[in-house]
């Protein structure tokens, strides 16, 4: 039974979430709510994700409809797939990257939720006379983020097998279960479920996995290498500027979306040279959008801030950051001006293919 039928943030106020009501997301837990260790990122926990929204595209055009749309193959998406996709302006710049799959027949986009009242108005100017109703889902469906040791069965109470590999998803009665890229040894997932399943799942779940607030996932999201555009970064990056490409968010083969020749002509034509690179640096207060400076070249920025987390020890921040790679090798490269706090500059977790 849920709880006199509160919607989803309701509930997790009533049960020890602190919510940020500036960023609509989940800041932390009361103590009783949570077993964390203060300044430590704990391999096993559980976090509501209040940020992102969810737009259902049904009917007999919807994937024919959103293959025009976005950057990667909707039309061989199967049931048991989890994809990358963005969607662009004619220009080629991200208006925003997204996570699809396909349940039942449905089309499921996941993206900021700040970004889908825009993003959905602009698919549904798009859509014509496509057999493709095009729905709003993020108040009816909840998503927990769930980080967990490999050989956990945390979630077997639910889904009786989990998906094999990142990008994969299963379902069940309960909903739907994706995963995505392991962090550091841990193996994370995405609970996709209905609020009322949602509120039966949580006294479960926390029981043995830390609740904590969403900041965990982002730094999680950060280590993964994986960008998401949101607000201060729309139409700043065309997809190969944040390594879209490299992770799979683009297919080139796949014919026609908005801006497709200006993508594959920074794919085709001459050497790449802006991308995203993983750092840290000593400013908890480091986010999307700011500018980094190099040293070299002090006057003008050589790269932004694509997304950014703080670390729990509240002593620095870990970031993805686009930028002129000519700027790693000359000189060093500072956040918000050419004095500001130093980036130290990581491996991402992926391999970004040779220049030409």
């Amino acid at each position: 039974m849920t709880e006199n039928n509160l919607s989803w943030q309701d509930f997790l106020v009533r049960n020890g979430a602190r919510l940020d009501p500036a960023t609509q997301t989940i800041s932390g837990f009361e103590p009783a709510a949570t077993t964390v260790t203060p300044g430590q990122v704990p391999v096993a926990f559980v976090t509501p994700l209040t940020d992102v929204g969810l737009i259902a595209i049904s009917g007999e055009d919807g994937a024919s409809f959103l293959h025009t749309q976005l950057t990667n193959d909707v039309e061989s998406l199967s049931e048991s797939d989890v994809r990358l996709a963005g969607y662009c302006t004619p220009k080629g710049r991200l208006l925003a990257t997204m996570l699809m799959w396909k349940s039942d027949e449905v089309i499921w986009l996941q993206l900021p939720r700040e970004l889908r009242p825009a993003i959905q108005k602009r698919l549904e100017m798009f859509r014509m006379r496509a057999k493709a109703p095009i729905n709003d889902m993020s108040d009816q469906y909840a998503v927990l983020g769930v980080s967990l040791p490999p050989e956990s069965n945390a979630l077997s109470h639910w889904f009786e097998t989990l998906p094999d590999a990142p990008y994969e998803k299963v379902e069940s009665q309960t909903g739907t279960l994706l995963r995505l890229p392991d962090v550091q040894g841990s193996a994370r997932f995405q609970m996709v479920v209905p609020v009322a399943q949602a509120q039966e799942i949580w006294p479960v779940l926390t029981e043995d996995t830390p609740a904590v607030g969403a900041q965990f996932w982002q730094l999680s999201e950060v280590r993964s290498g994986i960008p998401q555009v949101t607000l201060p970064t729309q139409e700043k990056f065309v997809p190969q500027m944040i390594n879209y490409e490299a992770v799979g968010g683009v297919n080139f083969k796949k014919g026609c979306f908005p801006g497709q020749e200006i993508v594959a002509r920074s794919q085709y034509l001459g050497k790449l040279k802006r991308r995203m690179q993983y750092a840290q640096v000593a400013d908890t207060s480091a986010a999307a959008g700011m500018e980094v400076f190099s040293s070299s070249d002090p006057n003008q920025p050589c790269g932004m801030v694509v997304n950014a987390a703080p670390h729990p020890d509240g002593q620095h921040a870990e970031c993805l950051v686009e930028i002129k790679m000519t700027s790693l090798s000359e000189g060093s490269v500072h956040l918000e001006s050419a004095t500001g706090p130093q980036l130290e500059f990581l491996p991402l977790p992926y391999a970004l293919p040779d220049p030409e």
